[in-house]
């Protein structure tokens, strides 16, 4: 039996994620303390009591997301003796869940991770006008055939790309707001369960975040990336990496390419994975394991009773 820890992303955010493992656990109070410190906001303050509103932009979702999931991995650390490298086949992550995993095994230090997710918040926020850009959950499709859709639905001066393969039949489409309207009248022509426009605030993961990805080509380049003491499995690649300049340059094509979620899931099953532990808020990855590998099972640890469970299972 193999085992991979897996990091949730935007999207799984809510008011009063991380409050019980600060109050039950000193090592979360921890984590949430020093990435207050390192953006110097009461990060966790608006985590635990919202506003919602605040929380969900993009600049405080990202790096919120990620002290949730690291503070998980510190419990796990001393509630659980969680060792990463040695018991972790792969670890992975869902757009910015790629840089909790990373902190998670060592690569970033927790500090320089905060950092870097509330540059990307900001710079994934400023590179499109709001209103100029949308995404678009196409249901029911698979994968091919929602590039198909994306294609068509693009014209010589507006962008249509899949963002998204997450697996189970949803796709996601991102791009210029008409071009992206374009390919939900056109997915439901294509055998579409459900095509809808996402409330998000920027087009992420498409040719229009090419300032962004500029900006964490720059920041990357100024910070220390050591190997991970597992293999990441990239979203760009959906494929094991662990040097520290692959790492660096796939997060920066990250920022325009395809979330490879379904192939990433798909390969580490095919490895022989049985187990993908979900840290941090949500349950979403969890619940796209079964869809994807019927020989695996995702379970989600995010609250007292998770670890408590985890810890049981190490112990027995």
């Amino acid at each position: 039996m193999s085992v991979a820890f897996v990091f949730p992303g935007q999207g799984s955010q809510a008011v009063g994620m991380g409050k019980a493992l600060a109050e039950t656990f000193p090592a979360a109070a921890a984590v949430f303390q020093e990435v207050d410190e390192a953006l110097s906001q009461d990060l966790s303050g608006l985590m635990f009591n919202g506003p919602e509103i605040d929380l969900t932009l993009t600049a405080n979702a990202q790096p919120a997301l990620m002290a949730v999931s690291l503070a998980v991995v510190r419990v796990l650390e001393t509630e659980a003796g969680l060792d990463l490298a040695r018991d972790a086949a792969f670890i992975a992550g869902h757009s910015l869940g790629e840089y909790s995993a990373l902190a998670a095994a060592g690569s970033f230090s927790l500090s320089d991770t905060a950092r870097l997710l509330r540059l990307r918040g900001d710079a994934m926020q400023k590179a499109v006008p709001v209103g100029q850009g949308a995404m678009a959950a196409l249901l029911g499709l698979d994968y091919e055939t929602g590039v198909a859709v994306a294609a068509e639905a693009a014209s010589p001066t507006e962008v249509c790309q899949i963002a998204n393969d997450n697996g189970g039949g949803q796709v996601v489409a991102s791009g210029h707001k008409a071009a992206v309207e374009r390919a939900v009248e056109i997915a439901k022509t294509k055998g579409a369960r459900r095509a809808l426009l996402l409330p998000v605030s920027a087009p992420f993961h498409c040719a229009l975040m090419q300032p962004a990805a500029d900006a964490m080509a720059e920041a990357l380049a100024k910070v220390m990336i050591n190997p991970p003491k597992a293999p990441l499995v990239a979203n760009v690649l959906a494929m094991p990496i662990t040097d520290p300049d692959d790492i660096r340059k796939r997060l920066v094509e990250q920022v325009t390419g395809t979330v490879r979620w379904r192939e990433s899931v798909a390969f580490m099953a095919g490895q022989g994975v049985t187990t993908f532990y979900e840290l941090g808020a949500g349950k979403v990855l969890s619940g796209l394991v079964k869809r994807i590998a019927d020989t695996a099972t995702g379970v989600a640890i995010g609250t007292p009773a998770d670890i408590e469970a985890f810890a049981n299972r190490a112990r027995a």
